[in-house]
Formats: C-alpha cells, structure tokens, sequence
C-alpha cells in the first residue's frame, strides 16, 4: 500500500492511520483529491487491522480551503465520486476522527463534517460554507449534515450567511464535539485515538453501525443536493459572482483565501448598484 500524492499516511501505531493532507498552496480540493480518497477508503476497507483513522493538514492555515470549481466544472463525474466517498467514509468500520487545524470551508467542512467525530484548535480552526456568495448551494453534504448537528435555524444561518465561523461558535453550535488549546490538540487526539485502537474492530464497527441509524443521511438526500450545484454554476447571476473573484487571490495563499466570507457581500454589487450609492451619499 503506498501513499498518494496528496496524501501521506503514517501506520507506525497498532490499529491506527494518521492520513495528512498536503495539496499546496493552500489544500485545495481538485477531482483528483477525490480520487485519491477514493483509493484510500479501499485500503482502509481492505485492512483489518486498522480501527480508527486520524485526518489531519499538513498546513497550519487550511486544513481545506475549498473546491476548484472550475476543474470540477471539467469532470462532472467529480461530485458523485464525492458522494460515493462520503458514504463509504461513514459507513465503514473504521472510526474517522478529524483534527482541525486553519481554514476548513466548503467541500472542506463537508470532508469533517463526513467524519464521526471532529476536534478543532481553539486558536486557529475557522469554518464555512461559501457558496452562497458565488451563487451556489453547498452540493457535497453540507445541506444534509448540518441539519443533523445543529439544527435547522442555525444550518440556515451557516449556509445563508455563507459566513466564516470560529472554533468556539462551532463548538457551540455543535458543529465540532469540541474545540481545545492549539497547544493540546495533538495529545489529546492521539490519546482518544490510542483508546479507540485499543477496543475490538468488530464491537466498534457494530456500535458505529448502530449509531449512524439516527445520524447519517441516504444517499438519495446527498444526490438531491449534487444535482443542484451544476445547474446553479450556469446561471448568469453566479457567473457574474465567479467572475469578480477571479483577479482577488483566488486558489492561493492570499487575503481573500485566508478571509473568504468577509469578501463575499461585495459579490452581489454590480456597477449600478455602486454608482447608486455614491449618488446617495453624494446628495
């Protein structure tokens, strides 16, 4: 079993993987990722010997930062092998536990939120779900998860602000089982890890299995919401969003990646609008 290209995978410890993703500059999701996790799913499948899988960033500031919609754009087949993905991720019998380091939006949160359980830094973990600001709708499980975790008004508040959220409003919210010092984020999930590894695989699985009755949703939910994101991407209005972020940094390490909600309201001002305004103040 080798390593991908996007993803390094340290089995040194009995029954446990600590899988890093490393997609520079700023841990984009391109259809590749997705095909990669797709091979990593079928070695943890295939392994009997692996009980939980830690996932981890490579880098401090994204441990996500988003989809390439454009390259996603050019493989359709992109969000089915997503959906595919995620339900394998949460249905298999391996525990996955995400430890959340930096900037975790769109298909990013939706890859933790797939996760049985998610542990952020208190200092740098920041959540989100952007599409909204570029015309979209979350198309990779967010409109399914979040629902479960938080509720309904404040999954409308998470998706229809397409805002940035902090660790602590994520713990919270329940968005995260919890937040914890940057400082002991690390031995705290190696600990639960190690516990985890040292039960039987068959009793975890059954308790996981048990579990995700009430916790998971179908696939025929998360299909209903990958259909929605393509027709979305052709209309003129999320056109005219995508176009305007195009010269702001977008896919590398910049202000507008590192605050991505603060810039989207501006989106939805075309030069009317602008022109309008300065008339306004100038009467």
């Amino acid at each position: 079993m080798t390593d991908h290209s996007q993803f390094n995978t340290d089995r040194s410890h009995p029954g446990r993987w600590t899988i890093t993703f490393n997609n520079p500059p700023i841990n984009m999701f391109v259809p590749e990722t997705i095909v990669e996790l797709g091979a990593l799913m079928t070695e943890l499948e295939t392994d009997p010997s692996v009980k939980v899988a830690v996932l981890q960033s490579a880098d401090p500031d994204f441990f996500t930062a988003h989809l390439d919609v454009a390259k996603a754009a050019e493989r359709p087949e992109t969000l089915s092998r997503w959906r595919e993905f995620v339900l394998r991720l949460s249905s298999t019998p391996v525990v996955s536990i995400a430890k959340i380091r930096g900037r975790t939006r769109g298909i990013g949160n939706e890859f933790v939120l797939a996760c049985d359980m998610r542990f952020a830094s208190r200092q740098s973990a920041l959540f989100g779900q952007p599409e909204i600001g570029v015309g979209l709708v979350p198309g990779g499980g967010a409109l399914e998860w979040l629902p479960r975790l938080v509720g309904r008004s404040r999954a409308l508040e998470i998706v229809l602000s397409g805002d940035d959220f902090d660790a602590d409003i994520a713990e919270r919210y329940g968005w995260v089982n919890r937040t914890l010092e940057d400082d002991d984020l690390d031995s705290f999930v190696d600990t639960l890890a190690g516990r985890l590894a040292s039960f039987d695989r068959e009793t975890l699985a059954a308790a996981k299995a048990q579990l995700n009755r009430f916790g998971t949703p179908t696939a025929t939910e998360l299909q209903s919401s990958n259909d929605l994101f393509f027709p979305l991407l052709a209309l003129p209005g999320a056109q005219a969003r995508r176009a305007k972020i195009r010269n702001l940094g977008y896919g590398v390490r910049s202000d507008f990646e590192l605050n991505f909600g603060r810039y989207l309201p501006s989106f939805g001002r075309n030069d009317d609008d602008e022109t309008n305004t300065h008339r306004a103040k100038a009467s």
